[in-house]
């Protein structure tokens, strides 16, 4: 999965869309935004049609607070009827959806008070800062936890295999691909 800033504002009504399923047998319904064919490969760029979000557990270092996503199915599944509860007064419904957990509803305006800047740390990559909207915040077992949503689209990189199924690009895969896609997506904005 990537953030970038390549997304078009389009009329969702005519896309076309792709499930993606990952090894647990989980589905996470995307737009095809752009579509490349290299090489007699097909590759498509896909943005999930629900809103991506993320959950932070905030732990205690010292004299700061530092924020750590929470990653493991088992904590996700621990604290998801509280996340569910918290959301749901909202008006979003959270899902357990593959590569991301996702919510349904409409997201509320972006308010500079709640955004959240998290610097992305990678020893092989130079990687721009993410911005996050606050959603919600709850406590489960005396840990606080918090609901951002990503501000720049979460977007997908898969191949079409021969069966018509999209299958996500590896970052090595991805790595070899890129100055194509890039080049392409550049092309068409042009």
């Amino acid at each position: 999965m990537y953030s970038s800033e390549f997304s078009e504002e389009k009329d969702r009504a005519d896309a076309t869309s792709i499930t993606l399923t990952d090894e647990k047998g989980r589905s996470l319904e995307c737009y095809v935004e752009h579509s490349l064919s290299v090489d007699d490969q097909e590759y498509v760029l896909l943005l999930p049609i629900d809103s991506p979000i993320e959950i932070f557990a905030w732990q205690d270092e010292g004299n700061e607070e530092e924020a750590v996503l929470v990653e493991d199915d088992e904590t996700i599944d621990r604290i998801f009827s509280t996340a569910q509860a918290v959301l749901s007064e909202q008006n979003l419904i959270i899902k357990n959806t593959a590569y991301a957990l996702t919510v349904v509803g409409e997201l509320p305006p972006e308010e500079e008070s709640e955004i959240f800047t998290l610097e992305i740390e990678d020893e092989e990559a130079e990687l721009e800062p993410e911005q996050l909207q606050l959603l919600a915040s709850f406590y489960h077992d005396d840990q606080e936890y918090a609901v951002y949503t990503p501000l720049d689209p979460l977007l997908f990189f898969a191949r079409i295999t021969t069966t018509g199924k999209p299958e996500l690009l590896s970052p090595e895969e991805f790595r070899k691909v890129q100055p194509l896609l890039e080049e392409h997506l550049f092309n068409q904005v042009e």
